[in-house]
């Protein structure tokens, strides 16, 4: 069974049509790119696909749960224990240390904290941080700070993680070691990445790239299709 299966996801803001009829199915353990201009419909999609916003139309399960049947405070809870998220800019809570930033989702999700503190001190082991459980936001780098939000997406096991444009403010080489971690993790744990970026490299190493262009799935079949077809 798949983890995600969209079917005909619409979205308008006002007049303006973001999404129009997209359907995609993620796969267990895969890491998916999601490419396009700005103004395509990446966010939008992956705000829907995530929960964290509704649909106009259309269907979505996650885990073969139908989530859009969901009411929102359902929808927060399946947020919290089944979907992870990392963003460009990290939003670690600065009065907090590393470990404690990551522990705060397994906290929200009823886990005990001497239960989420080790948990916390296994991922930041796994993400290469052990030495830094105890340093704030501020006393980090930034490729430090975003593999700590990496971790606190995946503190509750989730099922899917959504990440949109998690390397677009680092240096070539820390993005290099995010992109590693991603797939290492995908090794580790069987973790599945929904990924929006603009970063043809790392769409290059995912299993596969969804391009979305003016609200709809390119096709690069399609698109030869349509060219066949009004070819003189």
């Amino acid at each position: 069974m798949s983890i995600i299966e969209a079917a005909h996801l619409h979205k308008s803001f006002g007049a303006l049509e973001v999404l129009k009829g997209v359907s995609l199915q993620v796969e267990p353990a895969e890491i998916v790119a999601v490419t396009g201009a700005s103004g395509a419909g990446k966010t939008t999609l992956l705000e829907i696909l995530g929960t964290l916003s509704t649909p106009d139309a259309g269907t979505l399960r996650i885990g073969g749960k139908e989530v859009l049947k969901l009411s929102e405070k359902e929808k927060a809870a399946f947020r919290c224990r089944r979907i992870g998220f990392v963003f460009q800019a990290h939003h670690l809570l600065p009065e907090f240390t590393a470990e404690e930033n990551i522990m705060i989702p397994a906290l929200i999700a009823g886990e005990s904290t001497p239960k989420a503190r080790a948990r916390a001190r296994e991922l930041l082991a796994t993400v290469g941080l052990e030495a830094r459980g105890a340093h704030k936001p501020a006393e980090l780098s930034g490729g430090e700070s975003q593999r700590v939000a990496i971790a606190r997406a995946i503190v509750n096991r989730p099922e899917v993680v959504f990440a949109d444009e998690p390397t677009g403010n680092l240096d070539s080489v820390t993005k290099e070691e995010i992109h590693r971690l991603f797939f290492d993790l995908r090794e580790r744990t069987g973790q599945t990445f929904v990924i929006i970026t603009h970063d043809p490299a790392l769409a290059a190493r995912c299993d596969r790239s969804i391009t979305l262009v003016d609200g709809t799935i390119y096709s690069a079949e399609a698109a030869a299709a349509m060219f066949a077809a009004v070819k003189p």
